[in-house]
């Protein structure tokens, strides 16, 4: 085999070269912290990097889903909890309303004052959150749920809830339709004595003792009183119905609120664990990548030598 001095040049310059490329390799893994920059520098790391990756924004997705969602559930807890509280205000008032003593006047009074808790409700009903998104319509968001006058509210809003997915296997529901809330009753209501369906509108429960209240009772006779205590007693226990079943409702909010800081949590624990896979697969070995580089850097050095040796002796001088 003949062995040429451009032969041998090529190959000195070969060992320099490959020298010098893994030197800056190991130069380029300690500037970017990471050990695989490329498929081609580990093509099974770099895949599931890949993979990795796809969870990870998956996870990222979910945890912001879940802030969306514990923003809806806690602005509609917020909405029921005043709702509770006029709910409860109207009953008080019923309680009164049902005392055989009261004059017409203050039965007309305690009507008014029974007319403002209604609106109330009816306000807190199309309540909207901070874009002006309708929280009680369903997926009808554009426009109010609850509309009509005296005896005649009306829901015309989305006939779905609104459901949110908080985690690869949990879905949830953010948004109750007005009639989940303000025209539904629990399992257990209190029944009507006489068999007869139950009052399920909370505005027509207040309207029919408004309208009651409103009607003279003073010169009428045992009878019609009675009637009059009946219509009473009707809203009384529809009311109580009507503040069990937005309870009910409330409890299954304070159920998911818990429910999300607990996915919070395990999203968390998982992007950790998952930070610390990827961070195994592609970042870089400090330790190993500083010992290389050093070594790298004496080869490229040694090879520098070398190739400046050889360039200044033929092969005449080597077969001497």
């Amino acid at each position: 085999m003949r062995i040429s001095t451009a032969m041998m040049y090529q190959q000195n310059m070969r060992g320099v070269t490959n020298a010098q490329s893994e030197w800056l390799r190991y130069g380029e893994q300690m500037s970017t912290g990471k050990r695989v920059t490329k498929p081609s520098d580990d093509p099974i790391a770099a895949s599931q990097a890949v993979v990795l990756s796809q969870a990870q924004a998956q996870n990222s997705q979910y945890a912001l889903a879940r802030t969306f969602a514990t923003q809806k559930v806690s602005l509609e807890e917020n909405v029921l909890g005043q709702v509770t509280t006029a709910i409860q205000s109207a009953q008080e008032k019923i309680v009164n309303a049902g005392n055989g003593t009261l004059s017409d006047d203050d039965r007309a009074s305690l009507a008014t004052d029974l007319e403002g808790v209604r609106n109330q409700i009816l306000n807190l009903a199309n309540s909207t959150d901070g874009n002006g998104r309708f929280i009680f319509a369903g997926y009808k968001t554009d426009s109010a749920p609850f509309s009509g006058g005296a005896n005649s509210i009306v829901y015309t809003g989305g006939g779905t809830a609104v459901t949110q997915s908080v985690d690869a296997a949990r879905s949830m529901t953010i948004g109750h339709t007005g009639t989940q809330v303000f025209n539904s009753l629990t399992s257990n209501a209190v029944p009507e004595p006489d068999g007869s369906d139950s009052e399920t509108n909370l505005f027509n429960m207040l309207d029919s003792a408004i309208a009651t209240l409103r009607k003279p009772a003073e010169g009428l006779d045992d009878a019609d009183k009675d009637l009059l205590t009946a219509a009473i007693d009707k809203t009384n226990r529809g009311l109580k119905n009507s503040l069990n079943n937005v309870l009910t409702v409330r409890a299954e909010l304070g159920t998911q609120l818990n429910e999300l800081d607990k996915l919070d949590d395990l999203g968390n624990d998982r992007a950790l664990g998952q930070s610390q896979q990827m961070s195994d697969l592609v970042d870089v070995d400090w330790n190993s990548a500083i010992s290389s580089y050093v070594m790298q850097q004496a080869a490229l050095q040694a090879s520098y030598k070398a190739f400046s040796d050889m360039q200044g002796m033929s092969l005449f001088q080597l077969n001497k």
